[in-house]
C-alpha cells in the first residue's frame, strides 16, 4: 500500500522523535518560517507604532511600543500550524499576555469576541476565550530576537492553536464585541474558527 504524502509526514515526525499527534491532518514539518503575508511590509518611524485598545472596554486606551515592553510578559515556545499545510515545531515567541493587555482596560459584559486589527485594514475575528488563555500573546521577539518587519514586527499577535492566519500580522488593534464578524480571510472563504486539528480551513470544514 502507498503511503500518502501526509502519512509520510507523520512517519518523518515520529523518526524525528516527535509525537507525530503534535502534527494536524494535512500539515507537512519544516524547520524554515515561511513568509506569508498580503499587501507591504510597513515600515514605522521610530515611536510611531501604537496598539489600540477599544470596544466593549471599560478604559479605551493606546499602548506604545515602549509601554508594550514594559509589561510583564512571558516567553512561550509552541507549534505553529498554517492553513498553506507548513508545520514548525518548537517555536520561541516573547511577548504580553492579551488577557493583561484587556484586563488593564476592563472587560465589558457581553463582550464575547475578539477583533484583531491590523495594517492595510487585515482583521482577524478570534472568540475572546481563545485570547484569554495561558498562550495568546502580543509578541515583539522571536528566538530571542526582535521580530523582524517580515514575519510581523514590530508586533504581531500568536495565538498558537489555531491556523496561523488567526495570529495578525503588525497588529494595530484590539477591538472586543458582543457578537462575531468574519475577518479578512473569513470573508474570503476561509474558516470562522481555524482550528488545525479539524483541518477547519474553509467554509463548510
Amino acid at each position: 500500500m502507498v503511503k500518502s504524502f501526509f502519512d509520510r509526514q507523520r512517519e518523518i515526525v515520529k523518526e524525528m522523535g516527535y509525537d507525530p499527534n503534535r502534527l494536524p491532518p494535512g500539515q507537512y514539518i519544516t524547520d524554515r518560517f515561511p513568509v506569508l503575508h498580503v499587501g507591504d511590509v510597513p515600515t514605522y518611524k521610530e515611536g510611531e507604532w501604537s496598539l489600540k485598545v477599544g470596544g466593549l472596554v471599560d478604559n479605551e486606551f493606546v499602548l506604545t511600543y515602549d509601554e508594550l515592553i514594559a509589561m510583564p510578559s512571558i516567553e512561550m515556545t509552541v507549534d505553529i500550524h498554517c492553513v498553506t499545510k507548513w508545520s514548525q515545531f518548537d517555536m520561541t515567541w516573547k511577548g504580553v499576555r492579551v488577557r493583561d493587555i484587556l484586563q488593564r482596560a476592563g472587560v465589558k459584559h457581553g463582550a464575547t469576541h475578539f477583533m484583531g486589527h491590523a495594517e492595510f485594514g487585515y482583521t482577524a475575528n478570534l472568540p475572546l476565550e481563545d485570547v484569554m488563555g495561558d498562550n495568546a500573546i502580543v509578541a515583539y521577539e522571536y528566538e530571542g530576537e526582535p521580530l523582524e518587519p517580515i514575519h510581523g514586527g514590530p508586533v504581531r499577535l500568536v495565538v498558537p492553536h489555531l491556523y496561523f492566519w488567526k495570529s495578525p500580522k503588525w497588529l494595530r488593534g484590539m477591538e472586543l464585541r458582543e457578537s462575531d464578524e468574519p475577518g479578512f480571510w473569513e470573508r474570503n472563504g476561509y474558516h470562522m474558527y481555524g482550528d488545525p486539528f479539524k483541518e477547519q480551513r474553509f467554509w463548510g470544514d
